[in-house]
């Protein structure tokens, strides 16, 4: 019987609970248990429910900023003196501004023919050379090549954003119309030319945005995109100009149309005078009138004396050629 009872379950959990072991072990799996049930319950808090796909309807109205920026890969060129070695050159005419001083305005005139001109662009020459090479100031496409009576010859350059350089006076030409060309390639030499030989050896350097030429000096070293908000404020500045005189044309029509008003008041209050003095003038021959019909006794009275007067005189004289005789 007892060796039957040492095979029971029981005596076996006995003698496992009797073990030294037995306890650690114990402990050891429960707090290995309690730490994933904390761990477990953290990583559910912390879980983010991901967005449903809603979709997109028809008529969603797609904004601008929905693009994906550009990545801007080149760096943009700075407009650069059109000659080799800039530290040389000098600027002998300027380009004619309306809001400069007088002294660069002064110096923005072209003498030629007995008639002074405005610069449209600007002359560079080199004094401590007599021949200098003439650069690009920006990379671009040769459009026109061309010898001009008065200017000499002439190089077209068009760029991006609309921008044109146009270099005249030079004396040797480099490139031909079709040629493309890098910022800071020579196309040719600075020379002479009639239409300002006063200058002598020189460069003249045009820089224009949308076909309109703005002044050079103020874009040396900045990039193209200073032309665009360059030429922006200078539309505004027109506009508000052409507003301004606008205004201005219409306050003055309204000032003559009110002085015609006036004038036209005047004359009928003229006219009005005038008929006045006629209707008095027509009026005194009525008083004159009414004079004679209420006195007619008297002109009938003076009638008889002159007749009385008359009868005497010539009984008188009748008496006196009798006498003599």
């Amino acid at each position: 019987m007892k060796e039957e009872n040492n095979g029971t379950p029981k005596n076996k959990w006995s003698r496992i609970f009797r073990k030294k072991w037995f306890f650690p072990a114990l402990y050891l799996v429960i707090a290995a248990l309690l730490l994933s049930v904390v761990v477990w319950y953290q990583n559910l808090d912390n879980q983010v429910q991901e967005p449903k796909d809603q979709g997109v309807s028809d008529d969603y109205a797609k904004s601008p900023y929905d693009d994906e920026a550009q990545t801007v890969t080149e760096q943009q060129e700075a407009v650069k003196m059109p000659v080799e070695k800039a530290d040389q050159a000098e600027i002998v005419t300027k380009f004619f501004d309306y809001n400069a001083d007088q002294k660069d305005q002064e110096s923005a005139l072209v003498h030629y023919n007995n008639r002074y001109y405005q610069s449209t662009g600007i002359d560079i020459a080199s004094p401590e050379v007599e021949k200098f090479n003439v650069t690009a100031a920006l990379s671009g496409t040769v459009t026109e090549v061309k010898e001009d009576p008065l200017l000499g010859n002439v190089v077209e350059l068009s760029h991006e954003n609309d921008v044109t350089t146009y270099y005249a006076s030079l004396g040797k030409v480099d490139v031909k119309a079709g040629d493309k060309v890098k910022q800071g390639d020579v196309i040719g030499t600075g020379g002479k030319n009639l239409f300002g030989k006063d200058k002598g050896v020189h460069v003249h350097f045009e820089l224009r945005k949308d076909g309109k030429a703005v002044n050079p000096e103020e874009f040396f070293n900045q990039p193209v995109s200073k032309l665009d908000s360059a030429v922006k404020e200078d539309s505004n500045t027109d506009e508000s100009d052409q507003a301004e005189e606008s205004g201005a044309t219409e306050d003055s029509n309204q000032t003559d149309e009110s002085n015609g008003t006036d004038n036209s008041s005047d004359a009928d209050d003229a006219n009005s005078d005038d008929q006045s003095g006629t209707n008095d003038e027509s009026e005194t021959p009525d008083a004159d009138q009414g004079n004679s019909d209420q006195n007619p006794d008297q002109g009938q009275d003076k009638e008889t004396d002159a007749t009385d007067g008359n009868s005497a005189g010539a009984t008188s004289d009748s008496s006196k050629a009798s006498a003599n005789a």
